[in-house]
């Protein structure tokens, strides 16, 4: 199973970012996708997840209203749309998979992440 997220880079404060995350190697349908991040010296923390059909999303509070997660389940894709971006949003974005028949969702791959960086 490989998960590679992508799109990362500069963008100033109250500035948008698309991140994307292509995932192979599983049955896509069958899985749940988070996304996670991690800042310097920072534990890594919840960013939200999307349900099988994209049909329900769940957000953690600090990005809830700003940040948007979506799926093409015919690419085998997930997107992270992160408007109104603030400094503290710095940090490594992951995307993560969990099978979608375990509930609570346990997350059994983590891809490779790409970094988010927005200045002040």
């Amino acid at each position: 199973v490989q998960l590679q997220a992508s799109g990362g880079g500069l963008v100033q404060a109250g500035g948008s970012l698309r991140l994307s995350c292509a995932a192979s190697g599983l049955t896509f349908r069958e899985y749940v996708f988070g996304w996670f991040r991690q800042a310097p010296g920072k534990e890594r923390e919840f960013v939200g997840r999307i349900n099988w059909s994209g049909s329900g999303t769940y957000y953690a509070d600090y990005v809830k209203g700003r940040f948007a997660i979506s799926r093409d389940n015919a690419k085998n894709a997930v997107y992270l749309q992160m408007n109104s971006l603030k400094f503290e949003d710095t940090a490594v974005y992951y995307c993560a998979a969990g099978l979608r028949v375990v509930t609570p969702v346990v997350y059994d791959y983590l891809g490779q992440g790409t970094q988010v960086t927005v200045s002040s």
